[in-house]
C-alpha cells in the first residue's frame, strides 16, 4: 500500500495542528513518559507501561513536528466521503 495515497508522506507532513494543541501534546507526552520512566524503574517490565512510554514518546513527537497522523488520515478520508458523495448526487440526477 503506499503511504502517498492516505497524504501521510513524507513530503505531506505540513503542519496540521496549532502551537497551542502542540505545546499541550508535548506537555502531556513528557508528563506521561516521567511516570512511565518511574513505574519501570520500581516494577519488572510491564506491558502497560511500556505502551505507555511508546504512546507518549508519539505524542512527544507529534507536538515537535505539529503533524498528528490520524488528523490527516481523518481530513483525507473526510474529502474521499464528500467526494464519494457527490458522484452519487451525479449518478443519481444528472444534469
Amino acid at each position: 500500500m503506499n503511504y502517498l495515497t492516505f497524504g501521510i508522506g513524507v513530503n505531506s507532513l505540513k503542519p496540521n495542528i496549532s502551537i497551542f494543541n502542540a505545546l499541550i501534546r508535548i506537555t502531556i507526552g513528557f508528563t506521561i513518559l516521567a511516570y512511565a520512566s518511574s513505574k519501570l524503574t520500581r516494577r519488572n517490565c510491564n506491558f502497560s507501561v511500556l505502551f505507555l512510554v511508546i504512546m507518549s514518546a508519539m505524542r512527544i513527537g507529534e507536538g515537535i513536528l505539529r503533524f498528528c497522523p490520524m488528523t490527516a488520515l481523518c481530513k483525507r478520508c473526510m474529502v474521499m466521503m464528500d467526494k464519494s458523495e457527490d458522484d452519487i448526487e451525479e449518478i443519481v440526477q444528472p444534469s
